[in-house]
């Protein structure tokens, strides 16, 4: 590929967020891996419209853009609005795209890009801000918002900006066919999954954090948000017929409904989220780790990142049977419900953890630079 010039833009978070939450979500991974891309000569990030008033509270306080790594080849940008969160009508947000368009236009020129090639990560951009001035754009999506409750007030209007992206033919590359099949893009199509970072798995397996050392085995993991994804039933059903199984669940309660109806359950255990490290420990030293989510058209379209950090760290996997995580490695037992893991763990357990050239393998095969790489491959076709 020949060296291009990038504008990259977040979903719905800010760097400053990204950083808070360790770089952890796919946007954060991909925003880290363009700041050292050898094919990306130089680069402006975007974070979403923020608003005025209160940017600049933040900037007079000392807010700083939390370590980003600026200088002559690097720029991170923050678009600002009046209002304090995203029009929910059609016409309020078109209005809005269009000036953080026009905004990023002239952030790319004050940076001095050339005919930079575009890559955003939020609906709201992709279907409504044009990028006239760019090379192309492409659109990477790495949820279907049409199915995020968080996001019903502004369902109509993320419709509108995927029938806008089918129109216009812009290039989507998502991490499952079914939110290709979801915004059905006229322009190239392309399923690139989620990824790891081999840095973040390599070497012997860390000592268990204290917490999860006192947690009796055998130990079965879930890490993610705790919300209604979750399999609740499911998950009392397998304490209920597996007592003898210790299940964690590891994330920010996100619903404290989800975390209020397994209380009392004596092998259920939820502990606060932690940082990578102590992620990695978590995941490196449990039994077997669990996608126990319930069946829905939101988790259908998912490409779950947990998946593949639980087989970098080794461990075996259960997890319900969804298109999107079928053929990833044999490791990964499936079944209809949470429930039916019940019926499958004497075989997780006798699969045991992944002997160490099985482990790296994995880890090198399904990177996130390999999957980067994909995505430039799709974003810069565009601009040719």
């Amino acid at each position: 590929m020949t060296p291009r010039d990038v504008v990259f833009t977040f979903t719905f978070e800010t760097w400053a967020d990204a950083v808070a939450r360790g770089m952890a979500r796919p946007p954060d991974r991909l925003a880290l891996t363009l700041l050292e891309h050898p094919e990306v000569r130089r680069l402006v990030i975007a974070n979403p419209p923020r608003n005025a008033l209160r940017r600049a509270a933040k900037v007079l306080t000392g807010h700083r853009d939390a370590g980003f790594p600026a200088d002559d080849r690097h720029r991170l940008v923050t678009p600002l609005r009046w209002g304090r969160i995203d029009p929910v009508s059609i016409e309020g947000l078109a209005r809005q795209g269009v000036a953080y368009g026009r905004a990023l236009g002239r952030a790319a020129r004050s940076a001095h890009l050339d005919r930079p090639t575009v890559i955003t990560a939020s609906p709201f951009a992709a279907g409504y801000s044009g990028f006239e001035w760019a090379a192309g754009a492409t659109y990477y999506a790495r949820d279907d918002w049409l199915e995020l409750p968080a996001r019903r007030p502004w369902w109509p209007a993320i419709g509108e900006a995927y029938r806008r992206i089918r129109e216009s033919r812009m290039p989507v590359v998502a991490v499952s066919q079914a939110i290709l099949d979801r915004i059905d893009p006229r322009g190239a199509a392309v399923v690139v999954p989620n990824g790891v970072e081999p840095a973040e798995w390599s070497g012997d397996a860390p000592p268990a954090p204290d917490w999860l050392a006192a947690i009796p085995g055998p130990r079965a993991l879930y890490v993610g948000t705790l919300d209604s994804r979750l399999d609740l039933d499911g998950l009392r059903e397998l304490a209920a017929r597996r007592p003898e199984l210790h299940i964690i669940l590891l994330g920010v309660v996100g619903e404290p409904a989800s975390v209020a109806a397994l209380a009392g359950i004596p092998s259920i255990h939820v502990h606060r989220p932690v940082g990578r490290e102590e992620l990695v420990a978590a995941v490196r030293n449990v039994d077997v780790c669990l996608v126990s989510h319930v069946r829905t058209a939101l988790t259908e379209a998912m490409s779950p990142l947990k998946i593949y950090e639980y087989l970098a760290g080794g461990a075996p996997v259960l997890s319900i049977d969804l298109p999107p995580v079928r053929g990833i490695d044999p490791r990964v037992l499936l079944t209809g419900t949470t429930a039916e893991f019940a019926d499958v763990l004497d075989q997780a357990l006798a699969l045991g953890r992944a002997s160490e050239p099985e482990r790296l393998a994995f880890v090198a095969a399904n990177s996130w630079r390999s999957r980067h790489d994909d995505i430039l491959r799709t974003a810069f076709a565009e601009s040719a």
